[in-house]
């Protein structure tokens, strides 16, 4: 039986009610439509691919947020002790500094979600553009002596940070948001070589999607013969690389456009900050087939040979 919208599940608390519908709502699509696309129009060239995190291999923003938050909650620490505290001050000056690459790079990536978490995202970033503005009036309360009203606004800071924080964990950890979509490709296809068709079912220059194992595989055929196999999904957001484009060697995603290399999988352009999991390829008998690359198989008693015996309910034994 479905859900019906609004009503909460048996046993689901009140605040994951509360997020699921926030995910469905869509009363604010006009104002996330509007701003993505001015985030995305923004002539930022490669500053877009290091604000992503390309060059760090995963997204620059979960690391950014360290500053203003360990400021602003040492800060709260110091905010205990009665008179002023200029080292609060300073703490509070600090987390609002950092909160200007925190701003910059989780924007970035927001315009570059799913829908649904688009609408988590903004409301996450509501809660910390309140939580900065908090901490703005708190700064030059302070600094105009009106220490326990600065202070004051410094808690109601630091509570609408943790509510940001609590968004942002379900951005990241309900939704998925900046993972490696692709990551466990290695882990669930089986060594050895899988045929995946004949050379003629792949068209020149033309992106195919076979499956390996249930595992979506592209599968590209170049002018010389030559053939490249990628993991099909997307590391960005899993979007179907075999609906995208194939120019120069390398595929873009039709969803966010994330570019890879079809020789190795190397995401050449962001939003993506993880590579596309590569296959070995060979052509036996007019058949394409496929593997995974031997370095990536460790030796036994787990090696190769280990990982190609399933028993007979179809496990096998777990890469160490």
């Amino acid at each position: 039986m479905s859900k019906k919208p609004g009503r909460r599940l048996l046993g689901q608390n009140r605040m994951l009610w509360l997020l699921d519908a926030l995910e469905r709502d869509p009363g604010r699509d006009q104002l996330i439509d509007a701003l993505g696309a001015r985030v995305r129009a923004l002539p930022l060239g490669r500053v877009r691919n290091v604000l992503h995190g390309k060059w760090l291999g995963h997204p620059v923003h979960p690391m950014t947020i360290h500053l203003p938050i360990g400021s602003w909650m040492s800060a709260a620490v110091l905010d205990l002790k009665p008179g002023r505290s200029r080292q609060a001050d300073l703490l509070v000056a600090l987390g609002l500094a950092g909160s200007v690459p925190t701003a910059v790079t989780g924007l970035t990536d927001w315009a570059e979600l799913r829908r649904e978490q688009q609408r988590v995202g903004l409301v996450h970033a509501m809660a910390n553009t309140a939580a900065v503005g908090l901490y703005g009036a708190s700064l030059v309360l302070r600094l105009t002596g009106r220490g326990t009203a600065g202070r004051a606004l410094g808690y109601l800071g630091l509570t609408a940070v943790g509510v940001g924080g609590l968004l942002g964990g379900h951005l990241a950890y309900r939704q998925a948001a900046g993972v490696n979509h692709a990551e466990e490709v290695p882990h669930v296809v089986r060594d050895g070589w899988h045929r995946v068709g004949g050379v003629d079912d792949f068209p020149v220059g033309e992106p195919v999607r076979c499956l390996v194992d249930d595992v979506p595989v592209l599968v590209v055929r170049e002018t010389g013969g030559e053939v490249h196999a990628l993991a099909e999904r997307c590391s960005h957001l899993a979007g179907p690389l075999s609906e995208g484009t194939v120019a120069d060697g390398c595929v873009r995603c039709p969803w966010h456009g994330s570019v890879f290399r079809l020789s190795d999988g190397w995401n050449v352009e962001g939003p993506a900050t993880a590579p596309q999991p590569a296959f070995d390829t060979r052509v036996t008998d007019g058949h394409v087939e496929v593997r995974l690359p031997q370095h990536d198989v460790p030796e036994t008693p787990y090696g190769s040979e280990a990982f190609a015996e399933t028993s007979a309910d179809g496990h096998r034994p777990p890469r160490r």
